[in-house]
């Protein structure tokens, strides 16, 4: 099964980035770089759900998402990320 996920991109004060995953509760992960933290993020999307699977527990859609106009870009970037589940 594939899902997509947005996420969102939080530029540290060190500069490394925090991924936050909105439809996942608590699913979080972070990378040095964008593509470093997409990879993260996506490994960690997989994990998640794999678990979800792996304990019968329902597999959650995304649902509607806030989108941005762009002025409130300091606060992240935002992303989707599809990745495929229980295969």
């Amino acid at each position: 099964m594939q899902r997509t996920y947005t996420v969102i991109l939080r530029k540290e004060p060190e500069g490394s980035y925090t991924v936050i995953v909105p439809a996942l509760p608590g699913c979080l992960t972070c990378g040095d770089t964008v593509p470093e933290a997409l990879l993260m993020a996506r490994e960690a999307i997989e994990c998640y759900l794999e678990s979800l699977l792996q304990h019968d527990d329902p597999i959650p859609d995304e649902g509607p998402v806030l989108r941005s106009d762009g002025q409130n870009a300091a606060e992240g970037a935002v992303h989707t990320i599809t990745c495929s589940v229980g295969q």
